[in-house]
């Protein structure tokens, strides 16, 4: 599936690069769909940091268990030369 992420890096706030399976690569800013208790410790960006892809569902994933949609984050990734 095309909205595979295969790379993740942290940029600053919360604003990530990423990479996914059929080239589209680039930066979004997670900071305003960060809404819900599950995100309420990612609105620290110390905490956001500590971002992972999931082995199987090939998303953002973090400890507590919060995740994004692989396709929210391909439809709105800004694509970067």
């Amino acid at each position: 599936m095309n909205y595979h992420l295969v790379e993740a890096r942290y940029v600053s706030g919360h604003v990530v690069w990423l990479r996914f399976r059929d080239g589209t690569a680039g930066e979004i800013d997670l900071g305003p769909a960060l809404e819900g208790p599950v995100f309420e410790a990612m609105r620290d960006p110390v905490a956001f940091q500590e971002l992972q892809i999931h082995p199987e569902f090939h998303t953002l994933v973090w400890a507590n268990g919060a995740d994004i949609a692989p396709e929210f984050l391909h439809d709105n990734v800004r694509v970067t030369a």
